[in-house]
């Protein structure tokens, strides 16, 4: 079969490979644990050897370096994923597979899913921020993703501490950031059960909702993109998204007229296909 794109979203736990049609199709994914680099790439190896593809679509863990202009490009930096920590990833695939890859973050891999085929599709602009084991999130503008010297790290953002939360927060960077309040480790910091444990009324839900709505205030302001999308594992708890609206609408207190916010801030469409189908899309972009 020709016009065949593989996809590699790399994750910290995890890498999902998928071989996908140019209709974005997906034909066979399949699921190996993060090892070490040698044990892991050679099963990526493996699994593409067989296939012809015109390209391939990576969406990584990071740090990562995505500016093609560095010289270390394609590498995953200053990773606490020590035996990664500085690892040519792109260069290592494409010597092994002889096949161009296309190298961005894990979360812009899946905003670009979710504005192609998901719940940004027809849009000029939108924000995908991810909330599991940390927070990240990318931001496409006119089908491009925003970046400089480097990716947008907001996950990091600086955001005021909800009045009753007495959590000082675990980002061994700036402890109290985005990440270090609402990621998904932090909510078994303070009550030390899983997430999915938790009732719909314990206040923990209250202070996530608040630190994610200041999130998609601050992304209002500052890119007044068309679409919010929150995703990741924290965000399966089917209350917390009219727990963010209701606390974005006090915080902004009708200083921007906002679309609507049922058409606004949103989970993703694509659910957990986003990765690989924004992967495969941009496969297809840079290299059809």
């Amino acid at each position: 079969m020709s016009n065949l794109y593989g996809s590699i979203e790399a994750g910290g736990t995890k890498f999902v490979l998928a071989v996908g049609d140019g209709e974005l199709n997906i034909i066979k994914r399949i699921t190996i644990p993060t090892r070490s680099p040698g044990e892991t790439i050679k099963e990526v190896i493996d699994f593409f050897k067989d296939y012809s593809l015109k390209g391939i679509g990576l969406g990584s863990f990071g740090p990562a370096d995505i500016n093609k202009g560095s010289s270390t490009y394609g590498y995953i930096t200053n990773t606490p994923k020590l035996s990664w920590n500085m690892y040519d990833i792109v260069g290592n695939l494409e010597r092994a597979l002889n096949v161009p890859i296309y190298f961005t973050t894990d979360v812009n891999a899946a905003c670009y899913g979710e504005y192609v085929k998901g719940n940004a599709q027809g849009t000029k602009s939108c924000v995908y921020f991810t909330v599991g084991t940390g927070v990240g999130a990318g931001a496409i503008n006119a089908g491009e993703f925003i970046q400089g010297f480097g990716h947008p790290e907001m996950g990091h953002m600086i955001v005021k501490q909800h009045h009753s939360d007495t959590y000082e927060g675990n980002c061994p960077f700036h402890k109290n950031c985005l990440e270090g309040l609402a990621a998904g480790p932090t909510i078994e910091d303070r009550l030390g059960i899983k997430g999915e444990q938790i009732e719909e009324n314990n206040p923990v839900w209250d202070y996530i909702a608040d630190y994610l709505a200041q999130a998609a205030y601050n992304t209002t302001l500052f890119l007044s993109p068309q679409v919010i999308i929150f995703g990741g594992g924290v965000m399966n708890q089917p209350y917390l998204l009219d727990k963010i609206k209701a606390n974005f609408k006090e915080l902004m207190n009708d200083y921007v007229a906002t679309p609507d916010l049922n058409a606004y801030i949103l989970q993703p469409e694509l659910k957990d296909n986003a990765g690989t189908i924004g992967c495969l899309a941009l496969a297809k972009k840079h290299f059809e």
